[in-house]
């Protein structure tokens, strides 16, 4: 029973191991997603092995502190400070960062993910049309707080190099942050005073 735990857990590592590469070299953003390819490759057909999603992030951090380690702390400074430019030209719209910029797992295939607040979607899109912002839309599915799932649009444009994508939610919705998907608790949203302290911390 003892070497059936060990294998399991080990077969578990291995899998949280080979997802982190996925999402780290080859820039995959869903946990699904990733757990399908890892599981593929290392022909491990067994669900139970299949690591949680804060597993996963853990192993991530890990694969960047082994393998990309000062290139990642460089990438991940260039990220928040862009992410911060652009939360002052959306300050209308009281910016707050989420995601991987956010709790410090972003890697050279990272976008910048913020959460906008407006009476309507179509304010937000006025606004970057007529500061002339090519830009895309798109929907993303989140799940409330109650358990309840909400489909909210999402544009997306590009500073440089690096993808943006505003997620629009509507005034109240400040207040209750959606779940995170790598946890299940109330998603870390962080407004411009927090990301400038942040830089700060990042500066060698």
């Amino acid at each position: 029973m003892a070497r059936r735990h060990r294998d399991h857990h080990r077969l578990k590592t291995l899998l949280a191991q080979e997802c982190a590469r996925l999402m780290t070299e080859e820039g995959i953003k869903d946990f699904r997603t990733a757990k399908r390819k890892a599981a593929l490759h290392l022909a491990i057909n067994d669900k139970a092995a299949l690591p949680d999603n804060a597993q996963i992030e853990q192993a991530v951090l890990e694969h960047q502190r082994l393998f990309h380690a000062e290139q990642q702390v460089d990438r991940l400074r260039e990220l928040r400070q862009t992410a911060l430019e652009a939360m002052s030209f959306l300050a209308r719209f009281r910016p707050k960062l989420v995601g991987s910029v956010l709790s410090g797992t972003a890697g050279p295939h990272s976008d910048i993910q913020i959460h906008l607040f407006a009476d309507t979607p179509t304010d937000v899109l006025v606004f970057l049309m007529e500061h002339h912002i090519p830009l895309e839309t798109s929907e993303r599915r989140l799940k409330l707080n109650n358990g309840d799932h909400v489909v909210l649009p999402v544009f997306g444009f590009r500073a440089g190099d690096t993808p943006i994508d505003l997620t629009i939610f509507a005034p109240l919705d400040e207040r209750e942050p959606p779940r995170s998907p790598v946890d299940g608790r109330p998603l870390r949203r962080a407004g411009p005073t927090e990301v400038e302290s942040l830089l700060v911390s990042d500066s060698p």
